[in-house]
Formats: structure tokens, C-alpha cells, sequence
């Protein structure tokens, strides 16, 4: 049996599966949902899952509950498909668990912990497997990061800032640190508006997380957001902090100041995900 979180499952509501709940309560409850995907990294089709809650030490934290279950679930995989640019056909015959494209991508108004609307990308789950430069320091310091600034020398002229962005990512090696070996995709390329949203594949299961660079006009001029997250599972291994971190550092020998992920200041998902 594999104790993980429950929240950790992303339940989509369209087709029908039995899932069994077992509290800690005085009653026992058996509940009909419908699920279109449920997947984490290195849990398979019918396995056992000894749900338990995960303390966090933020706001976002004490407003979450969870409720320790027992669930038996049944998913089937999609089709394999991958990226042209992947590094290895090894693990083509294999079933790839991309998990559904997030519907909510792009920059829209967003609410905080206590309701307040702001502009911004998606925000992260509870899950250690995201960061965004959107969500809220003070509310969720485990994903947030800092923005990347574009150099001086660009003004205000964000159509060039993200061409250079742009070839920055067509640049990213798949397969560099051991992730993303599965290739990435540029699915949407906007410099005139300042977006750019690209998928990065890992490769023998097919993971797909998506990655968002977005301009916000309501924000300091030169910044832009950045977001990436896993779609399914709990843990990411490091995954996201390496990818951002790699592109990151490219991005700073052209000029840019762009941060990346301290593990230093992100102590939580740097245990969880076994740095530490």
C-alpha cells in the first residue's frame, strides 16, 4: 500500500469509476465519482492508496483540511506520443500518462487566500511539484519564485525580450539532468503580447508538464512570470526546479536576471523530493 496525499490526485469529472472511502470517523461512506484522469509518478493501474494530509506552515496551509482514506482506483493510460525532439524511441511501446492540459493556462484574474482578485498565471496546488512567480510570497512562499527581468538595453520592447526567450527554450537540450527526456513543444508563441507556453515530456512515462512565460501589464515593466508544473502526481523529483533553473542560466549569460529556484529558501519541496 503507498501513503500519499489525496489532494494529490486531480480528480476530472467525465467518466465513471467506483471509488471507496473509509474515514476516521464514526461512519463508513462508499461514494460514486466520476473520473477522467488520476495518475502519480511511479503508481500504477489498481493500486491501494493510503491517503494522509501533509502539514504546511502557510496560510494556504490552515485553510486546507484533508481526510486520511483508504482508495481503490482503476485508470487506463493514454496512447503513446511524444515530442520529435526526444533523445531516445526506447520507450515508444509504452503507454504515456500525459494527464489533461490544464484548462485555466494563461494570465486571467485570479483570487488569493483571503479572496482578494489580482492578475495572474495558475496558481500552484498544495503538491511539491510547482512553482509560480504569481502566487503570493506571504500566502505560499514553498512555490512562489521571483520573476525574470529582461535587460536594460531592450527598453520596453517586450516583442524583442521574448524572441530572445524564445530561442533560449528552442535551445533547451532534453534530457539534461536526467528529465525532460521525452522532448518539449512550443505551443503557443505570442512576442507581440508577451506569452509563450511550451510542454516538456519526461520520457519513459510520458509525464507532460506545462511551462507559461507571460507579461503582466499591471507589473513592473521588463518582468516576466514564469510558471512551471507537474500535471499529475505528487512529487516532481526536482523536475521543475531543474528546468527552470536551466533555462534560467541561459538566460543570464545573455544579460537577464533571472533568478531560477534556491533550494535554499525552498526547504519543503527540497526534502520532499529528496535533495536533502
Amino acid at each position: 500500500m503507498l501513503a500519499v496525499p489525496l489532494f494529490a490526485f486531480g480528480l476530472q469529472l467525465t467518466q465513471c469509476f467506483t471509488v471507496s472511502v473509509l474515514t476516521n470517523s464514526r461512519s463508513i461512506t462508499r461514494q460514486r465519482f466520476v473520473i477522467s484522469s488520476l495518475d502519480m509518478h511511479g503508481l500504477e493501474s489498481n493500486d491501494e492508496v493510503d491517503a494522509i494530509a501533509v502539514p504546511v506552515n502557510t496560510r494556504r496551509g490552515m485553510l486546507l483540511s484533508f481526510v486520511p482514506a483508504f482508495v481503490t482506483l482503476a485508470v487506463a493510460p493514454t496512447k503513446a506520443v511524444a515530442f520529435d525532439n526526444k533523445i531516445s524511441d526506447k520507450y515508444d511501446d509504452r503507454p504515456k500518462r500525459r494527464g489533461p492540459k490544464p484548462k485555466d493556462l494563461g494570465v486571467s484574474v485570479r483570487k488569493d487566500m483571503v479572496g482578494e482578485e489580482y492578475m495572474g498565471l495558475k496558481p500552484c496546488g498544495p503538491a511539491p511539484n510547482c512553482f509560480c512567480s504569481t502566487d503570493s510570497l506571504e500566502d505560499d512562499p514553498e512555490h512562489n519564485i521571483p520573476a525574470w527581468v529582461w535587460p536594460k538595453e531592450f527598453g520596453s520592447d517586450q516583442e524583442k525580450a521574448f524572441k530572445e526567450l524564445e530561442l533560449a527554450l528552442n535551445a533547451y537540450k532534453p534530457g539534461q539532468g536526467n528529465i525532460d527526456g521525452g522532448g518539449f513543444q512550443i505551443e503557443k508563441s505570442d512576442p507581440k503580447n508577451g506569452y509563450i507556453y511550451v510542454q516538456f515530456q519526461s520520457l519513459k512515462a510520458g509525464y507532460i508538464d506545462d511551462v507559461e512565460f507571460a507579461v503582466i501589464n499591471n507589473l513592473e515593466g521588463r518582468t516576466v512570470e514564469v510558471r512551471s508544473s507537474s500535471r499529475v502526481g505528487y512529487l516532481d523529483y526536482g523536475v521543475n526546479a531543474k528546468r527552470l533553473n536551466y533555462i534560467a542560466n541561459a538566460l543570464r549569460s545573455k544579460g537577464w536576471d533571472a533568478p531560477g529556484v534556491d533550494l535554499k529558501t525552498h526547504q519543503d519541496y527540497a526534502i520532499q523530493n529528496g535533495f536533502q
